[in-house]
């Protein structure tokens, strides 16, 4: 039971502003001010800081070390790089009427010039490797239009020889000349023919591919080949079946030859002459290829003679 005696002392019924005596309100739950006494005992986490909404934040130790991140880009094999190679000159539009003009300086590309007479410069490569020319009419040319009538495509009666080149390669003498066909006022190229003289006498042969029709094969046996490959892309017509045409299909230089070849050239032989042909006009590489073929050709009818 308390008495008037208990109330002593409370600065709330007695008038008294300092309370009790060792007692003052904190600072920040009244307006008062009261002394300071740090050496007095405070519970922990009494004293909060001052509420500064201004204040500046302060960075995890982890994060104050953690280095600048460079922007992103994407990885270096992904990155698109320019078709134009380094130092060529841009492209200004696509020209024509309704193209970009040429920048001031630039030098305009001139047209190259191409003789109609000689579209794939082989009567420059002959002149280069020391070949002779020909326009086919002269009297020295009369046994090429000859062999040119026999050839297994058919020519014309009025076809010739035309473009003629004389020379030597792969070791044998060489022609090299176009069949040419009228056309109006006009002459035309059909086929592109090699031919090289041969010594003594040469049996009468055909050898073609088999993907190709053969026309005027009467009186012509055709002659085995122990190679299937062979046998089944090459067909060889001979007028009788001889040593001689045996060792075409038996020799393994012919055959690599045939074999390796797309199959576009037909061999023959007539008025003294082994000869190649295809449907193409006459070029340098043309010409290459039929010397390796009758070089092959020839080699082996001489070796079986």
């Amino acid at each position: 039971m308390s008495t008037p005696r208990d109330r002593d002392g409370d600065a709330f019924d007695d008038g008294r502003t300092d309370g009790p005596a060792g007692w003052q309100e904190p600072a920040h739950l009244g307006s008062g001010a009261g002394k300071d006494t740090p050496d007095s005992w405070q519970p922990p986490g009494w004293d909060l800081p001052a509420a500064e909404p201004d204040r500046p934040g302060t960075e995890p130790p982890a994060a104050a070390q953690q280095p600048q991140q460079q922007p992103w880009q994407p990885p270096a094999a992904d990155q698109r790089t320019s078709d134009q190679p380094p130092g060529a000159e841009r492209r200004r539009g696509l020209g024509g009427l309704f193209g970009s003009r040429p920048a001031p300086g630039d030098a305009p590309e001139l047209p190259i010039m191409i003789p109609p007479a000689d579209p794939w410069g082989t009567q420059a490569w002959a002149m280069s490797v020391g070949w002779v020319l020909s326009d086919g009419t002269a009297p020295e040319d009369a046994d090429l239009t000859a062999l040119a009538k026999t050839a297994p495509v058919r020519p014309g009666k009025e076809d010739r020889a035309g473009h003629v080149l004389r020379g030597r390669g792969n070791g044998l003498d060489l022609a090299a000349f176009d069949i040419v066909s009228p056309y109006g006022r006009q002459e035309v190229v059909t086929h592109a023919v090699t031919a090289a003289p041969v010594l003594g006498s040469v049996p009468a042969f055909r050898l073609s591919p088999a993907r190709m029709w053969r026309h005027g094969v009467g009186g012509l046996v055709q002659v085995p080949s122990p190679d299937p490959e062979f046998e089944r892309r090459w067909v060889l017509l001979a007028a009788e079946d001889g040593p001689q045409v045996r060792r075409l299909v038996e020799d393994p230089v012919v055959r690599q030859l045939l074999l390796g070849s797309d199959d576009g050239d037909e061999l023959w032989s007539a008025l003294g002459f082994v000869a190649a042909v295809r449907p193409d006009a006459n070029r340098p590489q043309l010409i290459e290829h039929h010397a390796r073929l009758l070089a092959a050709v020839v080699g082996a009818l001489a070796a079986a003679a």
